[in-house]
């Protein structure tokens, strides 16, 4: 389970949304007080389920097909992050107590990029056992 590339993938995935966006700035006030996810209630949610969604497909190792799915539900879940935070950040930006965004602006596009890697070594990984198969 752990031997396999898209584990690591995931891992990293699991990092970037379930640990990361608590620790990293969304935006930094006037004042330098930085403001994170855990205030916008509704995206700290979808990255928790973006991290649960990596931890059960990390557990469904031997199901490569749900494996795969899942991944890509992943993606577009991270998609309607991504695009949530631009609208917020569009829409904020033209207050005057906000300076300066935050590097936690970048987390789902780390995710979306780590995640297609791993889609890909499952791809990688259902193809090698076919052609496993028809060699038996």
């Amino acid at each position: 389970m752990f031997q396999r590339i898209q584990t690591v993938y995931l891992i990293i995935a699991i990092v970037s949304a379930g640990i990361l966006p608590f620790f990293l700035p969304l935006w930094h006030d006037s004042n330098r007080f930085p403001i994170y996810f855990d205030s916008f209630l509704g995206i700290a949610i979808l990255f928790i389920f973006s991290a649960v969604l990596s931890v059960i497909a990390i557990n469904l190792y031997k199901k490569r097909q749900i494996q795969s799915i899942l991944c890509l539900l992943n993606i577009v879940l991270n998609l309607i992050l991504l695009g949530l935070l631009l609208f917020y950040s569009l829409n904020v930006s033209g207050d005057i107590d906000i300076s300066e965004k935050g590097i936690g602006l970048g987390l789902p596009v780390l995710s979306i990029v780590v995640l297609a890697l791993s889609n890909n070594a499952i791809k990688k990984d259902e193809k090698l056992v076919k052609s496993s198969n028809r060699i038996r």
